[in-house]
């Protein structure tokens, strides 16, 4: 099983001394031709700090997000689950998982980066700024990664889920027979609302709770199985999907 997550906006500083930016390093290497074109891309911009503001949809308070771009090439690194905060990366908490865990988290799970295309958890990245709907000149995100990421995403077998936003979905479509997971909240009337801000959470909680177990479900049976066994209401939704309910 694939866990596929998205990125975060906010991103940990620091790293490990001396570690500097080696796309070798980095999982899935069919992606490396399009990772050199989209930093190449990323490092044209942040050469005038207006255009880069407005390409990355940046105030003046963000000043700092145009500097992390500027030392791509010199920043030290930081294991992918630990580089990204936010809400869903807190209720992931990554730095408190056992090396087992972690390590299963490396195979496990993908976070899908609009600058690095598709990492594993422990892949070494620096602190960057770019978004999915950010403006690079003369590369647009979505025609530059969907159809590679698709592609890697097509020799992935046999479970995909998608936990990733839709923004990030659309910069490569998981193949079909893959779920897309929908996090859901019941109503008053017995119906259920999806939800917007709090859905993060609860993805980061699941997949911390994937990483704890270890679990490799083979079909979307098993993985509902073992999400009743633990006390997570998993369930099918719409055809492709899945309804995480909280």
């Amino acid at each position: 099983m694939l866990l596929l997550l998205p990125p975060s906006e906010t991103k940990r500083d620091g790293g490990a001394e001396g570690s500097r930016l080696d796309l070798a390093a980095l999982s899935y290497p069919q992606l490396t031709g399009p990772r050199r074109k989209a930093l190449a891309s990323l490092r044209a911009l942040s050469r005038n700090l207006s255009a880069a503001a407005a390409g990355l949809k940046l105030g003046p308070s963000q000043r700092f997000e145009l500097d992390r771009n500027r030392a791509l090439g010199s920043s030290p690194l930081l294991p992918a689950l630990d580089r990204y905060t936010g809400v869903l990366y807190d209720g992931l908490d990554a730095a408190t998982l056992d090396a087992g865990a972690r390590e299963f988290a490396n195979a496990h799970v993908a976070i899908h980066s609009a600058l690095f295309g598709l990492l594993g958890g422990l892949d070494p990245i620096p602190a960057y700024r770019l978004s999915h709907d950010s403006r690079l000149p003369g590369l647009r995100l979505k025609a530059h990664w969907a159809a590679p990421i698709t592609a890697v995403l097509q020799q992935v077998r046999p479970l995909i889920v998608d936990a990733r936003s839709e923004g990030y979905a659309a910069l490569g479509p998981a193949p079909k027979g893959s779920v897309f997971l929908r996090v859901v909240t019941g109503t008053a009337d017995g119906t259920t609302r999806a939800l917007n801000h709090f859905n993060k959470k609860a993805k980061g909680e699941f997949a911390r709770a994937v990483l704890e177990d270890r679990v490799d479900a083979a079909d979307v049976d098993e993985l509902v199985a073992w999400a009743q066994s633990r006390g997570i209401v998993l369930r099918p939704g719409k055809p492709g999907e899945l309804e995480l309910v909280v």
